[in-house]
């Protein structure tokens, strides 16, 4: 627990620090609503699944090459 305060002054500046601290929480939950909102666009689900399919693609491949029939 926080000692009590001694003057205004200390009121003050602990004031400003958690004005400070609360800018840049809602600075940090901006940038992380972007990144969130980026990685659901469409065009960033196009890679992985054409890497899904190209493995699937060539397991499938290795398996016909060597499949004994």
């Amino acid at each position: 627990m926080k000692p009590p305060y001694t003057n205004f002054q200390d009121i003050e500046i602990e004031l400003k620090q958690l004005n400070l601290e609360r800018k840049i929480a809602w600075e940090e939950l901006k940038l992380l609503k972007t990144e969130i909102k980026d990685d659901f666009r469409p065009y960033n689900w196009i890679e992985p699944l054409i890497k899904g399919a190209s493995k699937y693609g060539v397991f499938v491949l290795f398996r016909k090459l060597f499949s004994r029939r």
